[in-house]
């Protein structure tokens, strides 16, 4: 892939620009040549966004081993690696991982938190006051649903919530576990369980408006940190969470620090069926949830932001 790339960059009319940095992305970890190049032709500096660290997060999953194939996935990972000047790595706890890359003299580690533009503001195809959870208080799951989410103890929850007739919950999105847990949900019988496809970005705003929390789930089995992109959505649209995620993760202190909602690192439904009923509570009585969840937004994961610390850590 990055040497096609370069083969059409030498038919490109920007062949001959000079760049004052080059800014990639991970995942891919196939970039690293591409972004040599660039560099290498302008005399610049590369700034690599780390997004999740590719292969560890599948060892950590049992969906590879350390054999052969996790051996070349991380050679080619370090190689990017050995392009980048900076990287940004979302949460702290993932600095450790890049310890021993940052010993080489002239390289920078840095804290660069995901980020999310506004969306256009469309009206949502998907009506709750037209489906059987109309009246609910709604706990909404808006992505991707695979391996590294682990819901099957969402669906659990929901379970143990069944007795409650003023709660509902939402999973609107696609993934490799969708039509299991959809099965599962039909074969338990839930009443208070709806699946959706997945809708435009534009249709996120005022799907959350309907809704009462947004949910973050993330398999026990990770060892690394992740700030998944569907908790930015709901910081954004002033939505709280309810958190299930591996234990120690970054992202719990982030909920707990910033009183944005409830978070579970047991991976016990019994716990997290307490945090959700006291999450509920809570956004009975306390008003100003919306409120600190949108200032949390504004100041850690707004594209400024992002914006700002990019050009700092190239032109410094």
């Amino acid at each position: 892939m990055p040497f096609a790339m370069l083969r059409n960059l030498q038919r490109s009319p920007l062949i001959n620009e000079k760049w004052d940095g080059v800014v990639w992305y991970a995942p891919s970890i196939f970039h690293g040549p591409l972004a040599k190049a660039l560099k290498k032709a302008s005399g610049c500096k590369g700034y690599l966004i780390i997004r999740d660290i590719f292969p560890e997060w599948a060892v950590d999953m049992g969906l590879m081993g350390r054999g052969i194939p996790y051996r070349f996935f991380d050679a080619v990972a370090r190689y990017q690696y050995s392009v980048a000047d900076v990287i940004g790595v979302q949460t702290p706890g993932n600095s450790s991982y890049f310890q021993a890359w940052q010993q080489k003299p002239g390289r920078t580690l840095e804290i660069l938190q995901n980020w999310l533009g506004k969306p256009a503001c469309e009206r949502c195809s998907i009506r709750i006051n037209e489906t059987p959870l109309a009246g609910r208080k709604i706990f909404i799951y808006a992505g991707n649903m695979g391996v590294a989410q682990g819901m099957s103890i969402l669906l659990d929850l929901a379970e143990k919530l069944s007795t409650r007739s003023d709660v509902g919950f939402l999973f609107v999105g696609r993934g490799s576990d969708t039509q299991r847990l959809k099965n599962t949900a039909q074969t338990r019988g839930f009443t208070n369980v709806l699946f959706f496809d997945e809708i435009h970005p534009d249709e996120i705003p005022d799907l959350y408006s309907q809704c009462s929390a947004g949910i973050v789930a993330l398999d026990p089995r990770h060892k690394s940190h992740n700030i998944p992109g569907k908790f930015l959505t709901y910081m954004q649209s002033g939505l709280p969470v309810l958190a299930n995620v591996n234990a120690g993760n970054d992202l719990a202190d982030i909920i707990r620090g910033e009183q944005v909602g409830q978070v579970c690192e047991s991976n016990q439904v019994d716990e997290l069926v307490k945090l959700a009923e006291m999450l509920l509570e809570q956004i009975n009585a306390d008003t100003t949830f919306p409120m600190r969840c949108r200032n949390l937004f504004e100041r850690k994961f707004s594209v400024q932001q992002a914006v700002r610390q990019i050009v700092t850590a190239l032109t410094t």
